[in-house]
């Protein structure tokens, strides 16, 4: 069994920043660090002290992390980044909450001496002596230490104190990843209480010497135990009085969760999944009783995920067809207005969601991105609406010569500017349609065409182009993911627009007077809109009358091809020999990630050529910054067709796609062969690692490697246990609901006794799934891990 961690990050907004930059404002954006490895970058939200990110994120992590931490940086172009602040959370803090973090928290200064990070490796031993006990402390080498001088690198050295003596290690220069191999002996006498103190600390020839972490051991345990050995994680000196300046650096909001899952073996999870499964073959017949007992149990809030992880389930049984059809079919029942179908907060309407994104993101981000991205290139205010015109926003993207004006001038041209919602939205209504409908993913005609075959006494409106396909692919699917966030200031030049997509919306609609009555000032775009309709009234028609067999024919021609799991440009590392390796010495390439190899071409049309096999990886991890003059380097350690161990070194623009290739480079290897515990952080320079000094060019690494750090996104690999392990959580969490209902079909028995006699009380589908996460506890309990803790009903708030 395994035990999976998952943290769920959202940053929303800051308020009350103090001003960095001369003109009394600053450009904020966040950096965030799990155990002080940065893993997330947020925009950069300019000239602003309450800036309004609303970005969120889900990282997959080792369940011995420690902490998280959120620094709030102003960015500068001349010089080094300014640090605004920090909120730090242990990883003790979000477990004892499991509902997680909402709300407001103070920002704190960022001292040096907390700023610490690593590891250090002890030997620790007591030994006998002739008149008195001798305490024995090997210090053996030390791993990811902080960064102290401007090179990148420290100095370190080790001071060990114990009752007024103090040793020292000898210095070794430019490295984190030091060795030593040096040991010291004390004297104990009986009844000592005082404890024993390892400090790791960064030489320096001029300034002071900088704290770089410590450890204490406790004697007394340590002469019950006589000898330990092991990595101790360096602590933060917390002895010296810390600076109470809460409330003066600002305020950020976040939600922060943490979720651990101890994931059983599959054949645990097998009568869970068989039953699901066989209420989902069985549905079309006449709906089954658990489906709807799902979504009845399940709460608004978390309705989404459950979608989600039984749509997965179904996905990898090869049932999602008959999943969603199921949903449909339910969905029918109960709608006597086709204009509210897949608009309510259903499990159908949810699962409709989640599958358009597993399905049709890929072509999506085909259709819109290159809309989006030239909004994001061109950072023009534009805005239809006169009442969300700010006027200093206009007037900052207005010519010089025409700003002179007024307010009133102004806002009337807001709605005509050059380049403005109506030219984007021609495009972006009309691409969708140019791409033909034989562009989709096999999978969206298919949902598209089970709509308009259902009976009439289902539902009031039933002919073909009557039916809501274009509001469901367009509103799920299209316009859902172009917005920007929730409660984001709309119209700003680091948004996305929102008249263009709200065209997309009227279109999907079919333009109905209704769609055009609600908004106004959409008058300019109606020309647009009704050329959008007939172009998607034509492809619809296509969309539906895709016959199975091209269906089967596309889907065989489609499974031939190795869909890309990422791709983009890198710079790859191209010079050899024992030289200086500078970022000069980078080629820019375009990388392509299948399920088979990672590839490159000179251009994205052109012919790749493979790099390293996939079954080849070894481990995807970063390199130090000192090591090429440059950040955001990333090596994938791999071996060649003769077995010989070979290193690609690529560079990425920023530390989100770096850590996104990492990403997607441990999850694509994750069950090869021999992949490795540790590695080099540096290159092998002349004779000797950079990193750790080591002359042995294939010796064992000197940092743990990291491959469980994933970031979870859209196309990751199904996960059938950890998925069934969800659904049985949740089902966990409703598990009363579930005997109320049992005991009024049941005719009262009891809860928790679960009929086993056929003869006199039938077993149903409920009874049997009673039963079966009864047997799932046990096996919980019984793991070394224990059960999985229930959610809770409370919320806990940072600041109201």
């Amino acid at each position: 069994m395994a035990k999976r961690s998952s943290l769920y990050i959202r940053i929303v907004e800051g308020k009350n920043l103090p001003a960095k930059d001369i003109t009394g404002s600053s450009d904020p954006y966040c950096i965030v660090k799990v155990d002080n490895e940065p893993i997330i970058r947020t925009a950069t939200v300019w000239k602003t002290l309450c800036p309004f990110w609303g970005e969120e994120y889900q990282v997959h992590l080792p369940p011995t992390f420690h902490a998280v931490a959120f620094y709030v940086m102003d960015e500068d172009a001349l010089s080094r980044d300014d640090v605004i602040g920090k909120v730090c959370l242990t990883r003790d803090t979000i477990a004892s909450h499991p509902k997680g973090f909402s709300g407001w928290a103070h920002l704190t200064e960022v001292d040096p001496d907390e700023e610490v990070q690593g590891e250090i490796h002890l030997r620790l031993e007591v030994w006998p002596g002739a008149r008195a006990c001798r305490l024995r402390c090997s210090v053996l080498e030390a791993r990811d230490l902080a960064p102290k001088d401007r090179n990148g690198t420290s100095d370190p050295f080790v001071r060990v104190r114990y009752k007024g003596r103090t040793r020292e290690t000898s210095i070794v220069k430019k490295s984190c990843y030091p060795r030593w191999n040096e040991t010291f002996e004390f004297e104990l006498q009986e009844g000592a209480m005082e404890a024993l103190c390892v400090e790791a600390w960064d030489w320096d020839l001029v300034s002071r010497n900088d704290f770089l972490g410590k450890v204490v051991i406790d004697v007394q345990r340590l002469r019950v135990v006589q000898q330990e050995e092991g990595w101790f994680r360096l602590q933060p000196d917390q002895s010296k009085s810390r600076r109470h300046d809460e409330g003066n650096l600002g305020s950020l909001q976040l939600e922060v969760r943490l979720r651990d899952e101890t994931v059983l073996p599959s054949s645990y999870y097998q009568p869970l999944v068989h039953l699901l499964c066989h209420e989902v073959k069985l549905g079309m017949q006449g709906p089954g009783q658990l489906i709807p007992l799902i979504e009845e149990t399940t709460s608004t809030e978390c309705r989404q995920d459950v979608a989600t992880n039984l749509l997965k389930l179904f996905l990898g049984q090869g049932l999602a067809k008959d999943f969603l059809d199921l949903l449909f079919q339910l969905e029918l029942s109960r709608t006597s207005e086709t204009n509210t179908l897949f608009r309510s907060n259903s499990l159908a309407s949810k699962s409709m969601e989640s599958f358009l994104k597993v399905a049709g993101m890929q072509y999506l981000h085909g259709v819109l991105g290159p809309i989006i991205n030239k909004v994001f290139e061109e950072k023009k205010y534009v805005e239809l609406d006169p009442s969300k015109v700010e006027v200093k926003d206009v007037l900052r993207a207005a010519p010089p010569a025409d700003r002179g004006r007024g307010a009133g001038a102004e806002r009337a041209d807001a709605a005509r500017p050059p380049g403005g919602p109506a030219e984007r939205a021609q495009p972006l209504g009309s691409r969708v349609p140019r791409r033909g409908a034989r562009h989709l993913p096999p999978a969206l005609p298919a949902r598209a065409r089970a709509l308009p075959r259902r009976p009439a006494r289902e539902c009031t409106v039933h002919r073909r182009h009557q039916l809501p396909v274009p509001a469901l692919l367009l509103s799920r699917h299209h316009v859902a993911q172009a917005l920007p966030p929730a409660g984001a200031p709309r119209g700003r030049p680091h948004q996305p627009h929102p008249a263009p997509v709200g065209q997309v919306q009227n279109v999907g609609n079919m333009d109905t007077p209704a769609s055009r009555a609600k908004e106004a000032w959409m008058e300019p775009l109606q020309p647009t809109v009704r050329q959008g309709v007939a172009q998607l009234k034509d492809f619809i028609t296509k969309l539906v009358d895709i016959e199975e067999k091209d269906e089967l024919d596309l889907q065989r021609t489609l499974s031939l091809q190795a869909p890309p799991v990422k791709e983009g440009p890198l710079f790859i590392h191209r010079t050899k020999g024992k030289g200086p390796l500078m970022s000069s010495s980078f080629k820019k390439l375009y990388f392509s990630l299948t399920t088979e190899a990672l590839s490159f071409a000179k251009t994205p049309s052109s012919k790749k050529s493979a790099l390293i096999k996939l079954a080849n990886i070894r481990a995807a991890e970063k390199v130090e910054e000192k090591s090429f003059g440059g950040s955001h380097v990333m090596q994938v350690i791999y071996t060649d067709d003769a077995g010989r161990p070979q290193t690609a070194y690529l560079q990425c623009k920023c530390v989100n796609e770096l850590n996104q290739w990492l990403s997607a480079l441990r999850k694509v290897s994750i069950n090869n062969t021999g992949l490795l515990g540790s590695y080099h952080p540096g290159v092998f320079r002349g004779d000797k690692w950079s990193c750790c000094h080591q002359k042995e060019k294939t010796g064992q690494g000197c940092d743990k490697t990291r491959s469980r750090v994933t970031l979870q996104e859209w196309n990751d690999p199904l996960d059938h246990d950890l998925e069934a392990q969800l659904i049985y959580r949740h089902l966990l969490g409703v598990e009363a609901m579930l005997w109320e209902r049992h005991r009024e079909l049941s005719g009262g028995a009891e809860a928790g006794t679960v009929p086993t006699s056929p003869g006199k009380v039938p077993e149903d589908s409920l009874a049997r799934l009673l039963r079966v996460l009864q047997d799932l506890r046990e096996a919980h309990s019984s793991s070394p891990a224990g059960s999985p803790p229930s959610e809770p009903n409370c919320l806990l708030e940072l600041q109201t």
